[in-house]
């Protein structure tokens, strides 16, 4: 079995944990509200601004055998730069606060969801961090482009909103093929270890900022017919 397979198989509890979340099976049945997704743009900007620097930081860290890595990571550092910008634009066609949110403080959740990516590059195996790429892009993949329908269609809200959503979820698709022969590339059983320990970690704490956003109310037909 080949390590991108092992680390699929591996970490399918804790994926189904993070698709179990609430406000995700909620908005894959259109129940949806603009604060839930003001609320998810919002800790989103505050860890993909940390994309670029998290990518960097590992760089530096990789030990020497590891250099063959680099000319990847620069990929990724290339194509990820101002995906943070990108969110900001979709917070402000929503009607949102962008200078809210690029000068407030992440959720709770979020801030230790990036905290874990830089200790686990500064006190663990750097490599570890593809297990958050792992998590954030295969979750784009599975879950963004029907999102970004499922969300915009019931608000009535313009295309100018989900690029960030639309982007990540066909961009991700070429991601994920491209991180699967790199994944396949890494045999050591302690990077590959590291790896799929720390993409576990991450399904949780991902799933812990899905778990701290709004549930949007969800009103019966009774309830609207009453009103």
């Amino acid at each position: 079995m080949s390590f991108h397979a092992q680390l699929l198989q591996d970490t399918i509890t804790a994926r189904q944990g993070l698709l179990a979340t609430p406000i995700i099976q909620g908005a894959l049945r259109g129940e949806v509200s603009l604060p839930s997704y003001l609320a998810f743009l919002r800790e989103a900007y505050h860890h993909v601004r940390h994309t670029v620097p998290l990518l960097q930081a590992m760089k530096a860290a990789l030990p020497p055998q590891h250099a063959w890595l680099d000319s990847a990571l620069d990929e990724y550092i290339e194509e990820e730069a101002g995906h943070d910008e990108w969110i900001l634009d979709d917070i402000s066609a929503c009607g949102g606060d962008a200078d809210a949110v690029r000068n407030g403080r992440p959720g709770h959740a979020t801030e230790v969801m990036v905290a874990y990516a830089y200790d686990t590059i500064a006190r663990g195996n750097p490599l570890g961090f593809f297990g958050m790429v792992h998590v954030l892009e295969g979750t784009s993949v599975s879950l963004a482009l029907m999102a970004a329908d499922a969300i915009q269609k019931p608000l009535g809200l313009p295309d100018a909103g989900f690029s960030y959503l639309r982007s990540h979820g066909t961009l991700d698709q070429e991601h994920t093929a491209h991180f699967a022969l790199l994944m396949d590339q890494i045999e050591d059983p302690a990077d590959q270890a590291a790896i799929v320990h720390a993409a576990r970690a991450f399904f949780r704490l991902y799933g812990d900022v899905f778990r701290s956003l709004p549930l949007p109310q969800v009103v019966s037909q009774a309830q609207a017919v009453a009103a």
